[in-house]
Protein backbone atom coordinates (compact mmCIF):
# COMPACT_ATOMS: atom_id res chain seq x y z
CA UNK A 1 0.00 0.00 0.00
CA UNK A 2 1.38 3.43 -0.90
CA UNK A 3 1.71 5.65 2.13
CA UNK A 4 0.71 9.16 1.08
CA UNK A 5 0.36 10.76 4.50
CA UNK A 6 3.84 10.48 6.03
CA UNK A 7 5.41 13.25 4.02
CA UNK A 8 3.48 16.17 2.61
CA UNK A 9 4.78 17.14 -0.82
CA UNK A 10 4.35 20.82 0.10
CA UNK A 11 3.21 23.00 2.96
CA UNK A 12 1.78 26.50 3.01
CA UNK A 13 1.82 28.72 6.06
CA UNK A 14 -1.68 30.22 6.26
CA UNK A 15 -1.09 32.16 9.47
CA UNK A 16 -1.65 35.93 9.19
CA UNK A 17 -0.11 36.81 12.57
CA UNK A 18 3.49 35.69 12.15
CA UNK A 19 3.29 32.21 13.66
CA UNK A 20 5.52 29.54 12.18
CA UNK A 21 4.32 26.83 9.84
CA UNK A 22 2.92 23.85 11.76
CA UNK A 23 4.48 20.41 11.25
CA UNK A 24 2.21 17.64 9.86
CA UNK A 25 3.37 15.48 12.76
CA UNK A 26 1.28 17.62 15.14
CA UNK A 27 -2.20 16.54 13.96
CA UNK A 28 -0.98 13.12 12.77
CA UNK A 29 0.41 12.27 16.21
CA UNK A 30 -2.82 13.36 17.94
CA UNK A 31 -4.89 11.27 15.49
CA UNK A 32 -2.62 8.27 16.14
CA UNK A 33 -2.85 8.61 19.93
CA UNK A 34 -6.48 9.67 20.35
CA UNK A 35 -8.44 7.60 17.83
CA UNK A 36 -10.58 5.74 18.50
CA UNK A 37 -10.38 6.07 22.29
CA UNK A 38 -10.92 9.83 22.74
CA UNK A 39 -14.38 11.30 22.38
CA UNK A 40 -13.86 12.85 18.95
CA UNK A 41 -16.61 13.81 16.55
CA UNK A 42 -15.72 13.52 12.87
CA UNK A 43 -17.89 15.15 10.20
CA UNK A 44 -17.84 13.83 6.65
CA UNK A 45 -18.84 16.21 3.85
CA UNK A 46 -19.88 14.68 0.51
CA UNK A 47 -21.64 15.91 -2.61
CA UNK A 48 -25.11 14.75 -3.62
CA UNK A 49 -25.70 13.80 -7.28
CA UNK A 50 -27.49 17.12 -7.82
CA UNK A 51 -24.46 19.05 -6.49
CA UNK A 52 -25.85 19.95 -3.07
CA UNK A 53 -23.56 19.36 -0.09
CA UNK A 54 -24.24 16.75 2.56
CA UNK A 55 -22.57 16.52 5.97
CA UNK A 56 -22.88 13.75 8.54
CA UNK A 57 -21.06 12.50 11.59
CA UNK A 58 -19.03 9.32 11.10
CA UNK A 59 -17.22 6.85 13.30
CA UNK A 60 -13.60 7.38 12.25
CA UNK A 61 -10.20 6.14 13.29
CA UNK A 62 -6.60 6.72 12.24
CA UNK A 63 -4.89 3.45 11.30
CA UNK A 64 -1.99 2.57 8.99
CA UNK A 65 -1.32 6.32 8.70
CA UNK A 66 -4.72 6.95 7.08
CA UNK A 67 -8.23 7.91 8.14
CA UNK A 68 -10.88 5.17 8.01
CA UNK A 69 -14.59 5.62 8.65
CA UNK A 70 -17.80 3.64 8.40
CA UNK A 71 -21.19 4.03 6.75
CA UNK A 72 -24.19 1.86 6.08
CA UNK A 73 -24.58 1.14 2.36
CA UNK A 74 -28.00 2.79 2.20
CA UNK A 75 -26.93 5.98 3.99
CA UNK A 76 -26.87 9.19 1.95
CA UNK A 77 -23.09 9.58 2.53
CA UNK A 78 -22.36 6.09 1.14
CA UNK A 79 -24.57 6.68 -1.89
CA UNK A 80 -22.85 10.03 -2.47
CA UNK A 81 -19.39 8.44 -2.24
CA UNK A 82 -20.39 5.73 -4.71
CA UNK A 83 -21.23 8.45 -7.25
CA UNK A 84 -18.41 10.85 -6.35
CA UNK A 85 -15.63 9.80 -3.94
CA UNK A 86 -14.42 13.40 -3.34
CA UNK A 87 -15.03 14.39 0.27
CA UNK A 88 -13.68 16.13 3.33
CA UNK A 89 -13.58 15.15 7.00
CA UNK A 90 -13.33 17.68 9.82
CA UNK A 91 -12.51 17.15 13.48
CA UNK A 92 -11.47 19.18 16.52
CA UNK A 93 -8.39 17.53 18.00
CA UNK A 94 -6.47 18.38 21.15
CA UNK A 95 -4.86 21.72 20.27
CA UNK A 96 -5.72 21.81 16.57
CA UNK A 97 -8.78 21.94 14.33
CA UNK A 98 -8.24 19.75 11.27
CA UNK A 99 -9.90 19.33 7.88
CA UNK A 100 -8.81 16.46 5.63
CA UNK A 101 -9.70 16.49 1.93
CA UNK A 102 -9.39 13.68 -0.57
CA UNK A 103 -11.20 10.69 -2.03
CA UNK A 104 -12.80 7.90 -0.02
CA UNK A 105 -13.07 4.36 -1.31
CA UNK A 106 -14.61 1.31 0.22
CA UNK A 107 -12.25 -1.21 1.79
CA UNK A 108 -13.11 -4.89 1.28
CA UNK A 109 -9.88 -6.78 1.94
CA UNK A 110 -10.21 -8.99 4.99
CA UNK A 111 -6.84 -8.14 6.57
CA UNK A 112 -7.60 -4.41 6.71
CA UNK A 113 -11.17 -5.04 7.85
CA UNK A 114 -9.93 -7.28 10.70
CA UNK A 115 -7.32 -4.70 11.80
CA UNK A 116 -9.91 -1.90 11.70
CA UNK A 117 -12.46 -3.96 13.63
CA UNK A 118 -9.82 -4.58 16.33
CA UNK A 119 -9.10 -0.83 16.54
CA UNK A 120 -12.81 -0.02 16.81
CA UNK A 121 -13.17 -2.66 19.56
CA UNK A 122 -10.31 -0.99 21.48
CA UNK A 123 -12.35 2.20 21.33
CA UNK A 124 -15.49 0.53 22.67
CA UNK A 125 -17.48 -0.32 19.54
CA UNK A 126 -17.83 -4.14 19.38
CA UNK A 127 -17.37 -4.41 15.60
CA UNK A 128 -16.67 -7.72 13.91
CA UNK A 129 -16.10 -8.61 10.29
CA UNK A 130 -18.80 -10.45 8.40
CA UNK A 131 -18.02 -10.93 4.72
CA UNK A 132 -16.65 -7.64 3.38
CA UNK A 133 -18.24 -5.36 6.01
CA UNK A 134 -18.73 -4.82 9.75
CA UNK A 135 -21.48 -5.96 12.00
CA UNK A 136 -22.08 -5.16 15.68
CA UNK A 137 -24.93 -5.19 18.19
CA UNK A 138 -25.33 -1.43 17.59
CA UNK A 139 -24.03 1.60 15.72
CA UNK A 140 -25.00 5.26 15.50
CA UNK A 141 -28.78 5.76 15.40
CA UNK A 142 -28.48 7.32 11.94
CA UNK A 143 -26.28 4.54 10.52
CA UNK A 144 -29.10 2.20 9.58
CA UNK A 145 -28.92 -1.55 10.06
CA UNK A 146 -25.78 -3.68 9.63
CA UNK A 147 -23.72 -4.30 7.60
CA UNK A 148 -21.55 -1.19 7.74
CA UNK A 149 -18.91 -0.56 5.11
CA UNK A 150 -15.39 0.64 5.84
CA UNK A 151 -13.92 3.51 3.80
CA UNK A 152 -10.32 4.75 3.54
CA UNK A 153 -9.63 8.41 2.82
CA UNK A 154 -6.82 8.97 0.31
CA UNK A 155 -5.54 12.27 1.56
CA UNK A 156 -4.90 15.10 -0.94
CA UNK A 157 -4.87 18.16 1.33
CA UNK A 158 -5.15 18.89 5.04
CA UNK A 159 -5.62 22.22 6.81
CA UNK A 160 -4.85 22.68 10.48
CA UNK A 161 -5.57 25.69 12.69
CA UNK A 162 -3.90 25.49 16.08
CA UNK A 163 -6.13 26.22 19.08
CA UNK A 164 -3.26 25.97 21.58
CA UNK A 165 0.38 27.05 21.68
CA UNK A 166 2.23 27.12 19.44
CA UNK A 167 -0.46 28.77 17.34
CA UNK A 168 -0.53 28.85 13.59
CA UNK A 169 -2.39 27.69 10.51
CA UNK A 170 -0.98 25.44 7.80
CA UNK A 171 -2.07 23.61 4.66
CA UNK A 172 -0.34 20.34 3.83
CA UNK A 173 -0.54 18.91 0.30
CA UNK A 174 0.07 15.21 -0.35
CA UNK A 175 0.92 13.21 -3.45
CA UNK A 176 -2.03 11.21 -4.73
Amino acid sequence: MTNTTNDPTSTTNLDRYGSAELPWSRPRDVLTKDTPKADLTFFLATVRPDGRPHSAGVGATWMDDALYFTSGPGARKARNLAANPACSVSVRLRGIDLTLEGHAHRVTDSATLERAAAVYREGGWPASVEGDAFTAPYSAPSAGPAPWHLYRLTLHTAVGVATAEPHGATRWDFAH
